[in-house]
């Protein structure tokens, strides 16, 4: 819900625009710490990717919005969100465009930099909603 609040989408425009994957196909179980999921193993990570990148493949994505660290590590490479979000970066044919997690496990977003920079990144990844409706029109698809 926060997600699609900061797209300003409701909830069927965004199942419309947006195909929603995970890095991991299975659910990690809590943290320890007992907040929020635990981190998936790098091990786990290497045994979805494969799946991840047939998906990929198969949909051709003009737009990626990587969300969360753990997301943005596993796709782009990039280590820490307070580098990427807010950035644009090229994916193969796609733009991708990292957001922080929405859930309020994570205090990120408490930093007021940090809340300018999704802002930034909110208004990437609407530009690019934009750019890939207007080649839609365009193309009569």
């Amino acid at each position: 819900m926060t997600l699609r609040r900061w797209l300003s989408l409701d909830e069927d425009a965004f199942y419309d625009v947006f195909y929603c994957a995970a890095v991991t196909r299975c659910y990690p179980g809590r943290a320890s710490s007992g907040r929020g999921d635990r981190t998936p193993t790098a091990r786990e990570q290497e045994l979805c990717s494969e799946w991840r990148e047939h998906e990929l493949r198969l949909l051709e994505p003009q737009l990626i919005v990587t969300v969360g660290g753990l997301a943005l590590r596993s796709l782009l490479g990039v280590a820490a969100l307070t580098d990427a979000i807010g950035k644009s970066y090229l994916f193969g044919d796609a733009v991708a465009v990292p957001l922080p997690h929405p859930s309020g496990a994570s205090g990120w977003l408490n930093d007021p930099g940090n809340r300018a920079r999704l802002g930034k990144a909110v208004t990437h990844v609407r530009r690019e909603l934009v750019r890939i409706e207007e080649a839609r029109a365009g193309s009569g698809r």
